[in-house]
């Protein structure tokens, strides 16, 4: 087990190693000048000899004279150091500047997750079980709504419902602005501001999610072993959340842990339609502006989350189902 844990981090970082290469070499295909953007809003104030002369310090200063992979060594060795550069637009560190919406987009990613995962696995279970029932049909209907609609409409329909018909709840930012209070008056206040925000991605969700936990429960509950411990006597919740489950979990696992990659990078659509501070809007804001130190920041965290969800996907399996040997 060791040894194939080890062998697959390395894995991870050779894979990291070479994808921040093609993502640094891609960014640095963009026409840009930063240096030239910087000294832009006073270039009228600068004589021309002044304006070449501080011109030229900045992209020395910036390093964009260098070679492109001498640009990538001096970038990634800072990366390795946990420096990330700085920002053109801010003119601070990007490090001190990504942690907040890192923190949020983590929150509201693995609020919307749990959320989800309460509603979707019961759910399933349930439709499994009553099969072709009302309650089933019902469900299934539903679920297929809500698969077709993606989540920018799901968010339109509930701003118009919930903020502009109703008056339930915020259309946009995470706070009340200049909000004073003790935390967890702090607290409440952000989740009412995140309630829209949430409630969309999980409704999003839904969908595609109950439907595979019910068609894994459904396969899981016509196996033979199922008939066999029904004649041995055994209770049907011990069949149905012991045996039945169990062996639904393998596929389910893949798929949960798949999708939590996933709504990190689509909550990106929610975070920008809510004017929230992640790492979603965070990175647009980036790409507008031409800030790629930013940009290659948020495209590292996906990356990572992409790439450490892979490796649970691959150990999960082995915990779960002992017959998946992962120890070569």
């Amino acid at each position: 087990m060791i040894k194939y844990i080890s062998k697959r981090i390395m894995f991870m970082v050779f894979v990291f190693f070479i994808m921040s290469l093609v993502m640094f070499f891609l960014y640095n295909l963009i026409p840009g000048d930063p240096a030239r953007a910087e000294l832009e809003p006073i270039k009228n104030t600068l004589t021309l000899e002044e304006y070449q002369r501080r011109y030229e310090s900045l992209r020395a200063q910036m390093g964009l004279d260098d070679p492109t992979i001498v640009k990538y060594g001096k970038w990634i060795g800072g990366v390795l150091q946990g420096d990330l550069g700085n920002s053109i637009r801010y003119k601070k560190p990007v490090i001190d500047l990504v942690k907040e919406p890192m923190k949020n987009t983590i929150f509201i990613n693995i609020f919307a997750m749990m959320l989800a995962l309460g509603i979707t696995i019961p759910l399933g279970i349930i439709c499994a079980v009553k099969r072709n029932s009302l309650f089933d049909n019902s469900v299934q209907v539903g679920t297929i709504v809500g698969y077709s609609l993606p989540p920018f409409i799901i968010a339109l329909i509930s701003i118009f419902l919930f903020a502009v018909t109703l008056g339930w709840f915020p259309v946009s930012g995470m706070n009340t602005p200049n909000f004073k209070g003790t935390g967890l008056a702090f607290f409440v206040d952000r989740m009412y501001h995140l309630a829209l925000p949430l409630f969309v991605m999980t409704l999003s969700s839904l969908g595609g999610m109950t439907r595979y936990v019910r068609a894994a429960m459904i396969e899981s509950l016509r196996m033979d072993y199922i008939r066999t411990a029904r004649a041995k006597g055994l209770r049907e919740k011990v069949v149905i959340y012991s045996h039945a489950w169990r062996n639904a979990l393998l596929p389910v696992i893949t798929l949960i842990i798949g999708w939590f990659i996933n709504i990190f990078a689509g909550s990106l659509v929610v975070e920008e339609m809510f004017s929230l501070n992640g790492m979603g809007s965070f990175y647009m804001d980036a790409l507008r502006n031409q800030d790629y130190n930013i940009a290659l920041a948020v495209q590292m965290f996906y990356m990572i989350v992409a790439l450490v969800g892979n490796l649970v996907i691959d150990l999960s399996y082995g915990l779960v189902d002992p017959r998946v040997r992962v120890n070569r």
